[in-house]
């Protein structure tokens, strides 16, 4: 189980660039409720259901931890286990009836357009491996995209006559997500040049390569998503969700349907999608605030 909880946090790091403090209070969660499954006999977190996470949030209770130390212990096992399920190390997830209160739920940081614009200018494309770089952070931000997704897509899933990318997403669901013209272009170019020089003779069944023919880890992508985020002096903490979160947030502001965004998403429940209904308005009480004239 301690080597499921280092898995997690690698995750927490790469996909959603967590602190070294969240990272911390996250492993001491999660430490201390598998110090109560062991007590409770239970050696293989496949074991666990969601009665022992009941039990063990009225054990917290009654050990004297307030309210908003057990929200937090809420928001760490559901992540934990969402991770789980989705990764496919567990068939179901039993955190997911356990309900965070609202008042806990954060909202997610984003880009505004002119950061997204210097980010995707960023990589030199005249190297293979910029062009690589370009057409990544183009599809991320024009489709939306998971990490996770964006490194394994395979050749065939992008069609560039028809304007579309087929995703395999979580619980590996397919669906169809339209890609625009910018993008199209950049991914087109890179296949035309770049893809083969940095192949150079073998094959490979994934769209975005490294030099050796594989395709790149969440990690290695995470280090030049920063690198380009440093290089145009973007100060905020940058990682590749935050190219998901700005790609649903501008859609919201400009108008989108929560319906279209929750499908282009991949999100299962619209509940998750409702977040960026959210951030729409926290946007516009910013720009009300700053140009009113009684803001």
């Amino acid at each position: 189980m301690d080597a499921l909880v280092d898995r997690f946090t690698d995750f927490l790091v790469v996909e959603k660039g967590l602190s070294l403090n969240t990272l911390e209070a996250y492993t001491r969660d999660l430490t201390r409720y598998l110090l109560f499954l062991k007590r409770k006999g239970v050696s293989n977190i496949s074991d666990s259901d969601t009665v022992h996470i009941l039990r063990y949030l009225i054990a917290l209770h009654k050990e004297g931890l307030s309210a908003r130390s057990r929200a937090r212990q809420v928001v760490t096992l559901r992540g934990f286990y969402r991770f789980l399920n989705d990764e496919g190390i567990l068939k179901a997830n039993p955190a997911l009836m356990i309900d965070i209160p609202k008042w806990l739920q954060n909202l997610p940081d984003f880009l505004q357009l002119d950061e997204v614009e210097k980010l995707l200018a960023a990589p030199d494309r005249k190297t293979p491996l910029g062009m690589r770089d370009s057409a990544m952070l183009e599809l991320l931000y024009a489709a939306g995209l998971r990490v996770s997704e964006l490194i394994t897509i395979r050749s065939q899933a992008i069609n560039i006559d028809a304007g579309f990318v087929k995703i395999l997403g979580k619980g590996s669901k397919e669906r169809i997500v339209p890609v625009g013209f910018t993008a199209l272009k950049q991914i087109e170019e890179y296949l035309k040049t770049a893809r083969g020089r940095l192949l150079k003779g073998r094959k490979s069944a994934y769209l975005f390569v490294n030099r050796s023919g594989n395709c790149l880890t969440r990690q290695g992508f995470w280090k030049l998503l920063k690198r380009y985020a440093a290089k145009v002096n973007i100060e905020k903490n940058v990682y590749p969700h935050t190219l998901r979160h700005s790609f649903a947030t501008h859609l919201i502001e400009r108008g989108a349907d929560l319906r279209s965004v929750q499908t282009m998403l991949g999100h299962v429940d619209i509940a998750t999608t409702q977040i960026y209904t959210h951030v729409a308005r926290e946007r516009l009480k910013e720009i009300h605030a700053k140009y009113h004239p009684r803001g």
